[in-house]
């Protein structure tokens, strides 16, 4: 996937455990691993907005767009 889920940085950064982050945000613990490791093909927007809520950050912070990531390697440019 082009987009690159970086909420295990955040998560570190503020010595928080998934577990914890779960619980106030109001979802699975499941469904935040799953968000955490890419496999989602899609995130709520209000899911977006507490989860910055209660890490104290920014969408950016938790997302980032890699060129070709998810691209077969004789896709990709050199």
């Amino acid at each position: 996937m082009s987009i690159v889920v970086t909420l295990d940085l955040m998560l570190a950064k503020r010595k928080m455990r998934s577990k914890e982050l779960a619980e106030r945000v109001g979802i699975t613990e499941a469904n935040l691993s799953l968000l955490k490791s890419g496999k989602v093909r899609g995130v709520r927007f209000d899911t977006l907005a507490r989860i910055c809520e209660v890490l104290q950050c920014q969408p950016a912070d938790l997302l980032a767009y890699q060129a070709g990531a998810d691209a077969p390697a004789e896709q990709q440019e050199p």
